[in-house]
């Protein structure tokens, strides 16, 4: 199991984890400082949360854990697991196409709303750690 203890952490390679789906009750972390910016992260077996200076990054139902989440100019990046399968909630950039994989496999290109939400839905039970990337 890859759930983060502490709710989030920042990795040596620059990326950073977060999420504990095992929880029962919902636990929150806020002003934790990466990269000159400001995380908080909710997070319990229901959902897990994360949001940068205020805004909407990342959403799971029910709850995740995430490791190696690394944003660039052109998407994002990560890996999740979780104990059954989720509903996945990025905050990108508003109204582009992105190209999205999961496991390794293209499941074709989405384009996100005038709120830059993306919804991708991903397999986890019993898959361990799942790879996605969603790139411009």
């Amino acid at each position: 199991m890859a759930v983060i203890e502490q709710l989030i952490r920042a990795e040596s390679d620059g990326t950073i984890s977060f999420g504990n789906y095992e929880l029962p009750e919902k636990k929150k972390l806020e002003n934790f400082q990466h990269n000159g910016n400001i995380l908080k992260v909710k997070t319990y077996k229901d959902i897990t949360k994360l949001e940068s200076n205020e805004n909407f990054v990342y959403e799971s139902v029910p709850g995740t854990a995430v490791t190696g989440f690394k944003e660039t100019e052109n998407g994002v990046e990560f890996k999740v697991e979780g104990d059954s399968d989720a509903q996945i909630t990025l905050g990108l950039l508003e109204n582009t196409e992105y190209s999205v994989f999961i496991g390794g496999n293209s499941i074709g290109k989405m384009t996100t709303n005038l709120g830059g939400k993306l919804n991708l839905s991903v397999e986890l039970s019993g898959n361990g750690l799942v790879d996605v990337r969603v790139e411009k």
